[in-house]
């Protein structure tokens, strides 16, 4: 199902600081086969789950949170760095593998029990899912799954988010 995707992403070493092995998408999604294979995969995963909303997460998550959730024919929403949303926001902070950050959506972005999907190219350590899970969580959103392109299985985001359903479709260990 998910053949030929592994290959389309690119290694970039000391990326964004050194010791840090980037997962570089835009190969893949440059690629109309694989980026429409791996949009299509998801899309069949949720199709018949009832997503009211797709919740992407900045910068990423927007480019196959907002083809899927046109896919499921549902809403979708936007998790940004602050300063980025016009109108007023809840703020999440998290740690990074290499640094701290802060999220924000918009205060009316979710209606109380709307079902979300969170979307997300890569899931590391899981802070910034899990600063976005909190977002929603704050709105009172009902999390689905927690869907995401890429998983680095070695840093055990999956522990961190273990009380939610985590799907990725590639998975990469330490040496690959």
């Amino acid at each position: 199902m998910i053949e030929g995707l592994k290959e389309k992403i690119r290694n970039i070493p000391n990326f964004p600081q050194k010791g840090i092995l980037f997962k570089d998408i835009t190969t893949l999604l440059s690629d109309r086969k694989a980026y429409n294979k791996a949009i299509d995969i998801l899309k069949d995963r949720y199709i018949d789950m009832h997503i009211d909303l797709v919740v992407c997460i900045e910068a990423r998550g927007f480019v196959i949170g907002g083809a899927l959730a046109y896919g499921l024919n549902s809403g979708v929403t936007l998790i940004r760095k602050p300063g980025k949303l016009p109108y007023t926001t809840y703020k999440d902070s998290y740690e990074l593998e290499y640094g701290r950050n802060e999220i924000e959506i918009h205060t009316d972005a979710i209606k109380p029990g709307q079902r979300v999907l969170i979307v997300d190219d890569l899931l590391a350590t899981g802070g910034t899912v899990g600063a976005a899970i909190e977002l929603v969580k704050r709105l009172d959103g009902e999390i689905v799954e927690l869907a995401f392109l890429i998983e680095l299985t070695f840093l055990n985001g999956r522990e961190r988010l273990k009380d939610y359903n985590i799907y990725s479709l590639i998975q990469f260990g330490k040496e690959e």
